[in-house]
């Protein structure tokens, strides 16, 4: 996996998560569960490390940004 730099982590409430998983179904339903809930970056495949099982997604994400039930960030004030 690529290293993090300051940028992704810049302020407080910025993420980096990095998903270690089975297999890509799994990865990704985990993507999908922190999606409906935060702002975080779209994820369009795992990667495989030669000779480890499972595979790995990365993905950054915005605690600062949560979504309401219909997945919008609710409206500044």
């Amino acid at each position: 996996m690529e290293t993090i730099n300051e940028v992704h982590v810049s302020e407080p409430g910025l993420v980096v998560v990095d998903v270690a998983a089975a297999d890509d179904e799994t990865a990704f339903a985990f993507h999908t569960a922190l999606a409906a809930r935060w702002a975080t970056t779209s994820v369009e495949r795992t990667t495989r490390d030669p000779g480890q099982p499972g595979v790995r997604l990365r993905c950054y994400l915005d605690l600062c940004q949560p979504l309401d039930a219909s997945g919008q960030a609710p409206a500044p004030h």
